[in-house]
């Protein structure tokens, strides 16, 4: 006998299946061309658009790589009647479903030359200049005709092998865009780098996304890789870090077949809850395996503290614990009173100031750059020269008030002891810039922002610099082997602290990174501080930016001098 509730729920399926059945959306293909980021390429899309109107905000967002073979009626996965049954029972959102093909750069003479197939350089890279294709060139269009939300909890990415990396590259670059992830066979193995992934995703701060993963044990074994193993790796890593993940293990080889049965389940599990947001997982017993736990306050995260400069940069600690800074476009110094927040305009006209940090004395010492000068900026405002004629772009104070300052266009790091005089230390990085003591003030620390590498020297007592290393292994983006690096500052534990690119990445005393911040607002930090009377806070300037955020760690100034633990080698 058929109980109730089974009747109840059964009845429940079948008008759900029968309104899905009446209610049909609607396909419409179209061509697209881009002219920015993949210039002279043409594409296929298919929109489909479901047969319920927008709710407020509009709909919800999904797109597929390699996008043919999922909305094809005939296929395996035929997406739009999957669509159709799910909205209907409110499994899914109201979606809008975005289905695009790689480009394709056609021949100018097709029978004697032949196309170029973006399908790799599009989907593998690990960058973001495919999300930002989306986001700037593709996206526009659509909703040009389409109520589309902006609620990245209500966007989804997805696809199959090349496909697949390409939609977690989306998500993982861009979570402000697309939270939800779905990942058949995906390609995480070294076709242009995507086995990165495993590791890097154990030492980011976790972000707010929500992942399902297909896999089977019969996949690829080829000169990049084991695709069955990569996807075991990267599950691994998701699940350590405290993801919002699915793994879906089979026994099939390269293709849909597996996929394609659990194409239902799967968008299911994805978009479960959909009426929640997702956040990222801090505070997660299983993110607090992280490194970066060890490190971040889990109830705290970036709070802007002030914005609408021109380039914000050089952010120093006083003795107080605010912090300066430069706004090296509009030629001022501001400063930050910690306590309350408030910012306040310290000097006008500055004369280019771009590094700053105070010294022992008290004084603001600064890298003046349209004045070609090294100087020492007084409590009451007036400055000090200490050196003349030179480029500058950053600087450090130690415990006798000596200065080493890094000149970029030159390939320089100079010195002064403060007396006039002034003498090149160093020659050869190709772009130095942010520059630090170790905190015994032993060594000097050099970031060289065109190279994956902080550089470490040894200090003589006449200042200059000996056994010179590139010590610190930062992460790179895909697209270069530059990390943009940029400003430093460290911690009692001698954690150096390195604004880059991907964020501010996290280096051990031996020189290994073992955490990566998130930027805040997608702004490319330029430079990072401690601050605060505990100095525990983090400062980090970002563009026309300045933000903070409470730290388990806390820092120190370039001139205080320990001697840090001995490190586990």
């Amino acid at each position: 006998m058929i109980s109730r509730r089974l009747l109840i729920q059964s009845t429940a399926a079948a008008t759900a299946l029968a309104q899905s059945a009446a209610s049909k959306g609607t396909v419409t293909k179209a061509s697209f061309k881009s002219a920015k980021h993949y210039p002279g390429t043409v594409r296929d899309y298919w929109v489909y658009v479901p047969a319920v109107a927008a709710p407020a905000g509009g709909y919800a967002l999904m797109v597929f790589q390699d996008g043919q073979g999922f909305i094809n009626e005939t296929g395996r996965f035929k997406a739009a009647d999957v669509f159709d049954k799910l909205i209907a029972s409110g499994d899914m959102p109201p979606t809008i479903g975005l289905f695009i093909q790689p480009g394709i750069m056609p021949a100018l003479n097709p029978d004697t030359q032949q196309a170029r197939f973006n399908r790799s350089y599009e989907y593998d890279a690990l960058g973001d200049r495919y999300v930002k294709f989306l986001i700037e060139e593709f996206l526009p269009e659509i909703t040009k005709q389409h109520s589309i939300t902006s609620d990245p909890s209500l966007r989804a990415i997805g696809g199959s092998s090349s496909g697949a990396i390409c939609a977690f590259t989306a998500a993982w670059n861009r979570p402000d865009v697309f939270r939800r992830v779905l990942s058949y066979i995906g390609s995480y193995v070294n076709l242009r780098g995507g086995d990165w992934y495993a590791d890097i995703v154990r030492k980011t701060e976790p972000k707010p996304l929500r992942v399902f993963l297909q896999d089977g044990s019969s996949d690829l074994n080829i000169y990049s890789g084991s695709w069955w193993m990569a996807n075991q790796t990267l599950a691994a890593s998701l699940e350590y870090a405290g993801y919002e993940s699915k793994f879906d293990r089979g026994t099939d080889g390269h293709n849909s077949n597996h996929s394609s049965r659990i194409f239902v389940e799967s968008l299911q599990w994805l978009w479960a809850n959909w009426k929640q947001p997702i956040l990222a997982s801090k505070g997660n017993p299983k993110s607090e395996r992280q490194f970066v736990a060890t490190i971040l306050d889990p109830a705290s995260d970036w709070e802007e503290i002030s914005a609408g400069h021109g380039f914000t940069e050089g952010p120093a600690v006083d003795k107080d614990g605010n912090v300066f800074f430069t706004d090296v476009r509009q030629d001022k110094i501001h400063k930050i009173d910690h306590a309350t927040g408030k910012v306040t305009l310290f000097k006008e006209q500055s004369g280019g100031c771009n590094g700053l940090m105070f010294g022992p004395d008290g004084r603001l010492y600064a890298c003046q750059g349209k004045k070609r000068q090294i100087i020492a900026i007084n409590p009451d405002g007036s400055e000090t020269v200490l050196a003349t004629d030179v480029g500058s772009n950053d600087l450090v104070v130690n415990a006798k008030n000596e200065v080493w300052w890094t000149e970029p266009a030159q390939h320089k790091i100079w010195h002064t002891d403060g007396k006039g005089t002034k003498k090149t230390v160093h020659e050869g990085l190709d772009f130095p810039n942010g520059i630090l003591l170790t905190p015994d003030q032993s060594q000097l620390l050099c970031v060289d922002m065109r190279s994956k590498w902080v550089w470490i020297f040894q200090i003589l007592p006449d200042g200059s610099l000996a056994n010179g290393q590139p010590y610190y292994h930062l992460e790179t983006w895909d697209t270069d082997s530059q990390s943009g690096g940029d400003g430093l500052t460290i911690d009692t534990e001698a954690h150096l602290y390195v604004a880059t690119r991907l964020g501010i990445q996290i280096c051990d005393a031996p020189g290994r990174v073992v955490a990566i911040v998130n930027n805040p607002q997608n702004l490319q930090p330029s430079n990072c501080v401690f601050g605060g009377p505990s100095l525990d806070y983090l400062y980090s300037t970002n563009r026309e930016k300045v933000f903070r955020r409470k730290l388990r760690r806390k820092g120190l100034r370039s001139w205080t001098s320990i001697k840090p633990p001995q490190p586990g080698l």
